[in-house]
């Protein structure tokens, strides 16, 4: 559970499906005394209808939650081999308290 850093974009492959990539900033729930609070910030990827609810309900700063599987992926830059993780998400929710209106 986090919050979105920016607004996520749906995209969509050659062969139309919808793919959202996002990042959500989690609070460390350990904190020295007097310290300022840190934050992980973990990249997410969600497909198809995942994504498109994602884009069409989330913003900036929205408290999300996520329920996925971690996965590696690697990429060359600069002749290169880079390799970081993403969460691959099955499901993503509101996490925020329902507005009064």
């Amino acid at each position: 559970m986090g919050r979105l850093v920016a607004d996520p974009e749906i995209r969509h492959t050659p062969n139309d499906i919808a793919v959202t990539s996002f990042t959500i900033a989690v609070d460390r729930s350990y904190v020295k005394s007097g310290a300022e609070r840190q934050a992980d910030f973990i990249d997410i990827v969600a497909w198809r209808s995942t994504a498109e609810f994602v884009g069409r309900n989330f913003h900036k700063g929205k408290q999300v939650y996520v329920v996925g599987r971690l996965q590696t992926r690697n990429w060359e830059q600069d002749g290169v081999t880079h390799y970081g993780f993403e969460v691959s998400a099955s499901e993503v929710g509101f996490a925020d308290a329902p507005q009064k209106q």
